[in-house]
């Protein structure tokens, strides 16, 4: 078995629809458990304990809420990059329209000095994403 490497995405009590979300953008099986499947009762009950999205093209996205007990955290000092050529191009800018949609464009998709199509948004749950479209992508 190899190594993986793999965004886990922390959220305030969202998991579930941030979670959903993502599924609908990238496709996939998506399994979630809540801390009350885990035994947990009292207000965590229905959180996402553990929530994994694996895609047909190979990314798991891992995700879960902050339990009530902990100060959430905004991501920050990071982003979740996505990249590959022109015969990934088509998924690319699919996945970054709807990524884009609801949140904040930082930079938008568009060709750049180093030849590359690239863009920078912050989706409706506060995730940043990367998107890189080009021969020099990777």
């Amino acid at each position: 078995m190899s190594s993986r490497l793999n965004p886990y995405l922390n959220f305030d009590g969202n998991a579930r629809e941030a979670m959903q979300f993502y599924a609908s953008v990238f496709g996939g099986d998506l399994s979630m458990s809540t801390f009350g499947d885990m035994g947990t009762d009292g207000p965590d009950r229905n959180r996402i304990m553990h929530a994994q999205l694996q895609t047909k093209d190979g990314y798991t996205i891992m995700g879960a809420d902050v339990p009530s007990t902990m100060a959430y955290q905004p991501m920050a000092g990071s982003s979740v990059s996505l990249s590959g050529g022109e015969a990934e191009s088509t998924a690319l800018r699919g996945y970054w329209d709807k990524l884009a949609a609801g949140g904040t464009t930082t930079m938008p998709l568009a060709k750049q000095s180093w030849g590359d199509e690239f863009g920078m948004c912050t989706d409706k749950f506060g995730v940043p994403w990367m998107i890189d479209i080009g021969p020099t992508a990777g």
